[in-house]
């Protein structure tokens, strides 16, 4: 029983100077509410939409610099005229259409320099008829980072057009915060 003691001690005592394995475990906490959120708001049902960036998720789920560059974006007189978000499109599904998002999976890659990648796949086109990639997987990368004891995103990644890398949701922000 003493060796137990003493091994669990040492687990916790190796684990608490580890905070790259904390990170990884808590990494995947703000992802997947702003998929649950999304999710929601392409369910079909007939809800209110969720603002995933809302002044209270956007301080809880977001990172300070993220946040910063979203209100700066939203001042832009080219700010979405709904004046709910500086997109006109869901900056998720990465569209102003979907479907109810299908085959949702969320990863966590390994923490490097201070950020955790989680990736989230889903098909968000299975009711469009006649689109050809209407089973095709979206892949939305989050990066993720610590900040004041807890795991926030700092970056959200969107596959550009075809051709061309993901896109940085952090650096169009800053675009539309310059009028661009």
């Amino acid at each position: 029983m003493k060796k137990i003691a003493v091994l669990l001690a040492g687990l916790v005592a190796a684990l608490s100077f580890a905070p790259g394995l904390s990170i990884a475990a808590d990494a995947i906490a703000p992802v997947r509410e702003i998929m649950k959120d999304t999710q929601k708001n392409w369910a079909g049902e007939n809800s209110d939409w969720i603002d995933i960036f809302e002044e209270g998720t956007l301080s809880r789920l977001y990172s300070k610099d993220f946040g910063d560059k979203y209100k700066a974006a939203a001042q832009n007189p080219a700010a979405d005229e709904d004046g709910i978000s500086p997109f006109d499109y869901d900056v998720i599904v990465n569209g102003q259409d979907a479907c109810p998002l299908q085959d949702l999976s969320i990863e966590s890659g390994q923490p490097a320099n201070g950020t955790t990648e989680v990736t989230a796949k889903f098909k968000a086109a299975t009711c469009m008829e006649g689109t050809p990639n209407r089973d095709a997987f979206t892949t939305v990368r989050f990066e993720v980072i610590e900040e004041n004891g807890k795991s926030v995103i700092d970056d959200i990644m969107i596959q550009g057009e075809e051709g061309q890398g993901p896109i940085s949701l952090k650096e169009a922000m800053v675009q539309i915060a310059n009028g661009e």
